[in-house]
């Protein structure tokens, strides 16, 4: 498992990045996070460097992977923040207790409904991708300068290279069923923090549902970004993240 690290002496900060990225991409968020923690940017399987089985794509695979880092590494109790299929990722391996870990952050995660999996899975996302990469990827840099005037050449140069890093056997994660992640927070007994933006991935019905029956969960929420938020508003997330984390070694 390849992976970025900009170390220090300070409590392990984990990102695990969503579909078609990489650990690269959270590169503007970790500027501001590494001057209060130990930042750790994996590539999941089937991106980035990382190695690409033939098989074997299941969020179980995944959280195990970050498992196997964490161990390898000999970290100290980290908080884990995963944006959309990593933060599906950081809930199972919060929710399975293999290892120690401080927090949970959960951004923009990929909570879908049993409907919306199916949707997802049957849409022509894979074909989309498979064209793309027989595009060149300068076509597909235009593409999201057009798409995300707002970004910075240097954060689309990234999340272009990272498109073409993912090979299609990656989308095999996105095959229902996938956890269920209801079950999965009423597992995990670490301080969580769920950011969203104002049109979530997550149903409105699913973020009513959250608040009632995990309380304790706090929420955030972003304006004026997309379900990129880390792209979006690097700065405010880190600052969000950063108050989490503080809040946890004050015990608030």
């Amino acid at each position: 498992m390849h992976y970025t690290r900009t170390g220090g002496w300070t409590i392990p900060l984990i990102l695990l990045h969503g579909l078609i990225a990489n650990g690269n991409c959270w590169a503007d968020v970790a500027s501001y996070l590494m001057l209060d923690g130990d930042v750790l940017m994996p590539d999941a399987r089937g991106h980035g460097q990382s190695s690409s089985p033939a098989d074997e794509y299941r969020y179980e695979n995944h959280a195990q992977d970050v498992e196997g880092l964490i161990n390898a590494l000999r970290l100290a109790p980290s908080v884990v923040i995963g944006h959309s299929m990593g933060g599906m990722t950081a809930a199972l391996l919060a929710s399975q207790k293999k290892t120690r870990l401080r927090g949970l952050v959960l951004a923009e995660p990929a909570f879908l409904e049993s409907k919306l999996q199916h949707q997802v899975y049957a849409s022509d996302i894979v074909e989309q991708h498979r064209q793309w990469l027989k595009t060149p990827w300068r076509d597909y840099l235009s593409y999201l300068q057009t798409k995300h005037p707002n970004r910075s050449l240097t954060m689309l140069t990234r999340l272009a290279r990272a498109r073409y890093q993912t090979r299609i056997n990656a989308f095999q994660v996105l095959r229902p069923p996938i956890p269920c992640f209801r079950q999965l927070l009423k597992e995990i007994d670490i301080p969580m923090l769920l950011v969203i933006v104002e049109r979530s991935v997550i149903s409105p019905e699913t973020i009513r549902a959250l608040t009632i029956d995990y309380q304790s969960m706090k929420i955030k929420r972003i304006k004026g970004a997309g379900h990129g938020l880390h792209y979006d508003k690097p700065k405010e997330f880190a600052t969000i993240i950063q108050s989490f984390v503080r809040s946890i070694d004050h015990g608030v």
